[in-house]
């Protein structure tokens, strides 16, 4: 019994090691596995579920997307799928075609028997004031509406923009700015009541360990695929303990399990 989480694959036209890899990696790792967590930045950008009417090489990359996800669906393994600040667009025609379940921005859930509380990350990072600025507008329902009414070309374009203005701005703000603020990270599992937390978006993968209300708790930060290594969370149910485990591994020979 096992369940397995991934963010930050940054799918695209452009990443054909990557797309490879993702497919290799839902083909053979999550086969037979309880559950597929996907916590956002599944793609490098999406502009629209009317993409997939498109003949854009990105919706040959997002078809053949859904073709793997609906083939592991089929098998028996739960898809759920959680907007990032890459894909927020991502709508329901895309998430039925994937027979995935859309998830909230912050889900409280068990897994294999341990509580825990996901998210994309990107809330958490408080202090990045232009981030949280664009954060709060872009998941307007009356912005987004706006925007996906707008011809496919121009939002390719707004696109574009976007992802080089964040790169511009980026290169000029400090690690701490764009890394999660600490206190919000303690607030929101106090809130829930949880001891661990997984989430994506800081590309920082490693395993924090903090305080919840006099308790030990833990901070799973998943890493961001390339052409060469993807990561992962599992968590497998055993008779010992269940304990959530965070993997880099080969894209041309991701794990058996």
């Amino acid at each position: 019994m096992r369940t397995l989480l991934v963010a930050d694959i940054h799918l695209s036209s452009d990443t054909p090691e990557i797309n490879q890899g993702f497919y290799r990696y839902l083909d053979q790792t999550a086969q037979g596995a309880n559950a597929l967590y996907i916590l956002g930045d599944l793609f490098d950008a999406w502009i629209g579920d009317d993409l997939l009417d498109t003949s854009h090489p990105l919706s040959a990359v997002a078809l053949e997307v859904i073709q793997h996800l609906r083939k592991l669906s089929d098998s028996g393994t739960a898809i759920y799928l959680s907007h990032g600040n890459r894909d927020f667009l991502l709508g329901e025609r895309f998430i039925n075609a994937c027979q995935a379940t859309l998830i909230a921005d912050v889900q409280e859930v068990e897994l294999e028997g341990v509580p825990v509380v996901l998210l994309h990350g990107d809330s958490l990072c408080t202090k990045d004031d232009a981030y949280m600025a664009f954060r709060q507008q872009s998941r307007n329902p009356e912005w987004q509406a706006q925007i996906l009414a707008l011809p496919l070309e121009q939002r390719l374009e707004l696109a574009k923009s976007l992802r080089m203005q964040s790169g511009d701005a980026n290169a000029g703000k400090a690690e701490a700015i764009m890394d999660v603020t600490h206190q919000e990270v303690v607030k929101l599992m106090e809130h829930y009541g949880v001891i661990t937390m997984i989430h994506g978006h800081t590309h920082r993968p490693k395993v924090h360990d903090l305080t919840v209300e006099d308790v030990p708790a833990k901070r799973f930060v998943l890493g961001d695929w390339d052409a060469q290594h993807g990561w992962d969370i599992i968590i497998e149910r055993t008779e010992r303990n269940t304990t959530p485990r965070l993997r880099q591994f080969s894209l041309a020979t991701p794990p058996a399990a």
